[in-house]
């Protein structure tokens, strides 16, 4: 069985990295840690997740994004993952 996904979500590229390579030097020998640059291509990675029938463990998503905030995006992805936990992230 694959091992279950988390997924960060965020607009800022640098943040986007560095969440992402902290995921995976804590959790990566047991989650596969995928990122995305907007709501929009994490819906579309999703679904691919979906029809592989690969499970989603966590999504961690920015508030303030472009086009579709954190908590839209989150809504969302619950539809299709309603057993992943969710974390909204913020910059104080």
């Amino acid at each position: 069985m694959a091992k279950p996904v988390i997924l960060t979500v965020d607009d800022d590229p640098e943040v986007l990295q560095a969440v992402a390579r902290d995921l995976r030097q804590e959790y990566g020998d047991r989650y596969r840690i995928l990122r995305a640059e907007s709501g929009a291509s994490a819906l579309e990675a999703l679904e691919q997740l979906k029809l592989r029938n690969q499970p989603v463990a966590l999504f961690l998503a920015d508030q303030r994004m472009p086009q579709m905030s954190g908590v839209e995006f989150l809504e969302q992805a619950l539809s299709m993952f309603p057993d992943a936990k969710r974390a909204l992230l913020r910059a104080c």
